[in-house]
């Protein structure tokens, strides 16, 4: 039965017919299809190498923005007020900016980024040398991270968890300022009271006074 079926699609196949059928529909048929794998395939490849592309442009855009603010957190003790803000936003932009980037490792360095710019600015007050170490290691850390990512990564993660068990450190100026602020703040509703207290204490000596004069 198989045979026979066999056979007669051997025939069919070398008969005139068949012949004409192959090479007017099933080969004009089997080359589009294979010609649509390719054309998708080699379409699907360029799409990926665009975006690849493009990821690289944003990842050395944002690297670009983070190295000039660490440049300017290495003199943060020089700036003046709306330069000290403007570095503020163009930083925060660029850590968002990261933190977007579909690469291995965004989230890390953005974090990294950020602890070295803090740092940058308490050590640019003092520590004019220790600024300039800092802002070369942050440059060479991003650089590295951008061109090796997974490198980078390790490192990146490696320094965070030791900056988590840091001991603190002596408070900036700016951070006993505030730190007074809050107490002065926190100690009023007791100075208030001891004021209101003090005055009920005064008008009821008065009052003690005014009936005794007028027994008088």
């Amino acid at each position: 039965m198989v045979q026979q079926w066999w056979n007669d699609i051997v025939r069919w196949f070398e008969s005139d017919g068949g012949q004409t059928v192959i090479t007017s529909a099933i080969i004009p048929f089997v080359a589009i299809v294979v010609g649509g794998v390719v054309a998708g395939l080699i379409a699907r490849g360029a799409i990926k190498r665009l975006i690849a592309q493009q990821d690289r442009e944003h990842k050395a855009a944002a690297v670009a923005t983070l190295i000039a603010a660490g440049r300017r957190a290495a003199t943060w003790s020089t700036l003046s007020a709306p330069e000290k803000d403007h570095v503020e936003h163009q930083s925060s932009e660029a850590e968002v900016r990261v933190r977007l980037l579909p690469v291995l490792g965004a989230t890390l360095a953005a974090d990294w980024a950020g602890h070295q710019l803090a740092t940058m600015k308490k050590n640019s007050t003092n520590y004019s040398f220790q600024a300039e170490q800092d802002l070369a290691d942050f440059q060479d850390g991003l650089l590295t991270w951008q061109s090796k990512p997974a490198r980078a990564k390790k490192l990146f993660a490696q320094d965070l968890a030791a900056w988590k068990y840091e001991t603190p450190t002596t408070p900036t100026a700016d951070e006993q300022l505030a730190t007074k602020q809050r107490e002065w703040s926190a100690s009023q509703p007791t100075s208030t009271l001891s004021s209101t207290d003090s005055s009920s204490n005064s008008t009821n000596a008065a009052t003690t006074v005014m009936p005794q004069a007028a027994g008088k």
